[in-house]
């Protein structure tokens, strides 16, 4: 693997360039104060400055905005200075040949391209490199999240790429892989001795993997009404936590075995239903899709409009706003634990988790109560903190059984989630990266719940600021 010498960030000129892409780079900067690489922006025609309507640096050029985003995260060093004094904007229309064999030409290797482009642009990019015949030796090519618009695109898009370079100068980007309470699921399993041993079905009686926010559509109706919330959080981010959560234990962390493991776990997922619950000693009843659209409400003390009535929204579309799904993951390790994935816009009370619920003790002994909730253990996604709740006491303790909650914040991250993306571009290791076949996977996890939607799964309507249409 050798480090990246260059990063040109096509559609550079876009809201995720300047929000995430160009800030995670600045807190990898500032923390490898060694290291000297130069990012490029480009994009058809002049610099316009981000597009985001309440950016105070429209109009700015490239350079500037790339101080900005670096001082956004209190980036300092001699890598920054580096990287702000070789920054630079090129002109280039990524469908024309001669654009982008000059972009190609210009710069110093090896070189990521990265994709800040949509489903759609990115294939045609590709489709430009794929004409030039000859691209330079040790080519990375980095993708945003969604790796196509359903299963057929994305097989389609897949194969194009793999023509272009091989896997492992690919990097499918998750960024919530970065996430510290995502690693720190990875720390905690395969770190300490006490916990991969009850990792499994004879264990844990459940998963929840949950991302509710208090945002509504924040100007953003003509995208969001078109994607949904299963395909703007499920269909990658957390199906990706998923699997990385439920993984097997790798031989070693590299580019070959993570991306693999994760892949398998997504190949066995299906839709929770009537065999799942044959395999499983959960007695209550699972309802495996439940979708909702929010109405008009107030969420911390700001009024949100009906969702239907957005600027940009379709009410005929029925766009889901909140989707939960049971999922199963049919293998020897977890067949029968039901696995619930939720996420929810307009949400009053937000939690985003990982939470693992283990099954309580196999035996009771006479005279001794019963637990009142089994042992759980709970990773927030951004908030740094790690909790076990357990039960204590006993029958001779004059307080009986209680529960104890063991709350611990973890140190801050130096990274941003796509600084942690940065970082593993940089040093051109796609360990924690999204491999073909798994993204594939996930459409074909969408296309069950799509099924559902169709059949079985009306859309409900919630009041924003309310937990949402069903709890957990």
């Amino acid at each position: 693997m050798e480090d990246i010498k260059t990063l040109v960030i096509l559609g550079g000129s876009g809201d995720l360039s300047a929000r995430l892409l160009l800030p995670g780079l600045g807190s990898l900067l500032h923390l490898q104060p060694e290291r000297e690489m130069t990012v490029i922006g480009a994009a058809l025609g002049e610099f316009p400055g981000p597009l985001g309507p309440d950016d105070d640096v429209r109009g700015e050029d490239w350079p500037s905005t790339v101080a900005k985003a670096f001082a956004s995260v209190g980036a300092s060093g001699p890598s920054v200075k580096h990287a702000q004094e070789t920054t630079r904007w090129v002109d280039c229309d990524v469908s024309e040949a001669s654009d982008m064999r000059s972009l190609l030409d210009d710069v110093e290797g090896p070189v990521c391209l990265y994709f800040a482009l949509a489903p759609a642009i990115t294939r045609k990019a590709c489709e430009t490199l794929a004409s030039l015949g000859s691209l330079p030796d040790g080519l990375y090519l980095a993708l945003e999240k969604p790796v196509g618009t359903d299963l057929d695109s994305a097989r389609s898009l897949n194969a194009l790429v793999g023509t272009l370079v091989d896997e492992e100068h690919t990097f499918r980007v998750d960024h919530f892989l970065g996430m510290p309470g995502v690693l720190d699921i990875a720390g905690l399993r395969f770190a300490n001795r006490i916990l991969e041993p009850v990792w499994n079905r004879e264990n844990v009686e459940s998963i929840e993997i949950v991302f509710d926010e208090t945002l509504g559509l924040e100007g953003r109706g003509d995208f969001y009404d078109a994607t949904g919330a299963a395909r703007d959080m499920l269909q990658s981010h957390l199906l990706q936590v998923m699997a990385l959560t439920m993984m097997d234990p790798p031989s070693r962390f590299d580019p070959v075995e993570v991306p693999a493991n994760t892949a398998h776990v997504l190949r066995a997922t299906r839709l929770w239903d009537e065999e799942s619950a044959r395999h499983s000693d959960d007695a209550h009843e699972i309802t495996p899709v439940v979708r909702g659209r929010y109405t008009a409400g107030t969420v911390g003390g700001h009024d949100l409009p009906d969702y239907a009535s957005e600027k940009g929204v379709d009410p005929s579309r029925e766009t889901e706003t909140f989707a939960q799904v049971t999922l199963e993951v049919d293998t020897w390790r977890w067949s029968g634990v039901p696995v619930t994935l939720r996420s929810g816009k307009a949400i009053g009370n937000p939690a985003q988790h990982i939470r693992v619920n283990f099954r309580k003790p196999p035996h009771s002994y006479h005279g001794w109560p019963q637990p009142t909730a089994a042992d759980a253990l709970s990773v927030g996604f951004e908030e740094e903190h790690v909790q076990l709740e357990l039960n204590v006491g006993s029958p001779y303790d004059s307080r009986g059984m209680n529960r104890l909650t063991l709350s611990s914040a973890t140190p801050e991250p130096g990274l941003t989630a796509y600084g942690s993306v940065m970082r593993w571009i940089m040093a051109g290791d796609p360990t924690f990266t999204v491999r073909a076949d798994a993204t594939e996977q996930g459409w074909r996890i969408i296309d069950l719940i799509q099924h559902a939607y169709d059949t079985s799964a009306p859309l409900r309507e919630y009041a924003a600021g309310s937990g949402g249409p069903v709890s957990l």
